[in-house]
């Protein structure tokens, strides 16, 4: 399977805790729970927006991608965590849009999403990518 690669990039925001942003082992990427911060300052941004913070979040997603080689292309899976299911159809229209555009083959990654508390009162989302190379 090959050896294991952190993968690590400033365009997305650096990790909090004792985690990896990415990791690499053969023809898989896994990205770490992302969340709406700004990669410069790791500043949660769109406070109570979660159409935005879908959005923020996915772009952080895909700058892990891109630093290991990837894109949405390649995503198998993403995990979508919610704080609200009040929430699910601003959230769902953002991420439609966002994985329709980045999927020109159309064939969009599997989703699973899941209601929860996350680690920041601020974050209404967190998303997380399983990719294949």
């Amino acid at each position: 399977m090959g050896d294991k690669v952190q993968i690590r990039t400033a365009e997305a925001p650096a990790p909090a805790w004792v985690f990896s942003q990415g990791i690499r082992k053969g023809p898989l990427l896994q990205v770490s729970g992302q969340g709406p911060q700004d990669p410069a300052t790791g500043a949660y941004v769109h406070p109570g927006d979660v159409r935005a913070q879908t959005r923020r979040t996915l772009e952080n997603v895909r700058a892990v991608l891109t630093a290991g080689g990837a894109d949405i292309e390649d995503v198998l899976m993403l995990r979508v965590y919610l704080t609200r299911r009040s929430d699910f159809a601003a959230m769902n229209e953002a991420y439609a849009e966002f994985v329709t555009e980045h999927c020109p083959s159309g064939v969009l990654p599997c989703r699973t999403t899941i209601f929860v508390e996350l680690p920041h009162e601020a974050m209404l989302v967190e998303i997380d990518a399983l990719a294949a190379l």
